[in-house]
Protein backbone atom coordinates (compact mmCIF):
# COMPACT_ATOMS: atom_id res chain seq x y z
CA UNK A 1 0.00 0.00 0.00
CA UNK A 2 1.51 3.38 -1.16
CA UNK A 3 0.69 6.84 -0.29
CA UNK A 4 -1.92 7.17 -4.04
CA UNK A 5 -3.56 3.60 -2.92
CA UNK A 6 -7.17 4.87 -1.85
CA UNK A 7 -8.92 2.48 0.58
CA UNK A 8 -12.38 2.80 1.83
CA UNK A 9 -11.73 2.44 5.65
CA UNK A 10 -12.96 4.94 8.14
CA UNK A 11 -10.90 6.47 10.89
CA UNK A 12 -11.41 9.04 13.22
CA UNK A 13 -8.66 11.41 13.97
CA UNK A 14 -8.23 13.98 16.69
CA UNK A 15 -5.15 16.36 17.89
CA UNK A 16 -4.33 17.54 20.46
CA UNK A 17 -1.92 18.41 23.64
CA UNK A 18 -1.74 16.23 26.72
CA UNK A 19 -0.65 17.13 30.31
CA UNK A 20 2.54 16.07 29.34
CA UNK A 21 3.48 18.74 27.30
CA UNK A 22 3.45 16.66 24.22
CA UNK A 23 1.16 16.85 21.30
CA UNK A 24 -0.55 13.63 20.67
CA UNK A 25 -2.22 12.64 17.18
CA UNK A 26 -4.91 9.91 18.12
CA UNK A 27 -6.27 8.02 15.53
CA UNK A 28 -9.16 5.07 15.48
CA UNK A 29 -9.73 2.62 13.05
CA UNK A 30 -11.62 -0.98 12.44
CA UNK A 31 -11.24 -1.09 16.67
CA UNK A 32 -7.35 -0.45 16.67
CA UNK A 33 -6.12 3.07 18.67
CA UNK A 34 -2.91 4.30 17.83
CA UNK A 35 -1.68 7.48 20.03
CA UNK A 36 1.27 9.42 18.70
CA UNK A 37 2.71 11.60 21.00
CA UNK A 38 5.58 14.03 19.78
CA UNK A 39 7.39 17.07 21.34
CA UNK A 40 6.46 19.93 20.10
CA UNK A 41 8.67 21.32 17.70
CA UNK A 42 7.98 17.87 15.54
CA UNK A 43 4.51 18.64 16.03
CA UNK A 44 5.42 22.23 14.06
CA UNK A 45 7.28 19.90 11.59
CA UNK A 46 4.41 17.14 11.17
CA UNK A 47 2.34 20.55 10.96
CA UNK A 48 4.89 22.69 8.16
CA UNK A 49 4.74 19.05 6.02
CA UNK A 50 1.07 18.72 6.10
CA UNK A 51 1.01 22.46 4.47
CA UNK A 52 3.37 21.44 1.95
CA UNK A 53 1.63 18.50 0.87
CA UNK A 54 -2.18 20.52 1.07
CA UNK A 55 -0.01 23.44 -1.22
CA UNK A 56 0.88 20.98 -3.55
CA UNK A 57 -2.35 18.86 -4.11
CA UNK A 58 -3.45 22.21 -4.90
CA UNK A 59 -1.22 22.76 -7.58
CA UNK A 60 -1.88 19.33 -9.39
CA UNK A 61 -5.74 20.56 -9.92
Amino acid sequence: MGINTEKDVEANLQIGPTDLGMVRIFIEANGVEIPMDFEPEEAQEIAEEILAAAKAAKATK
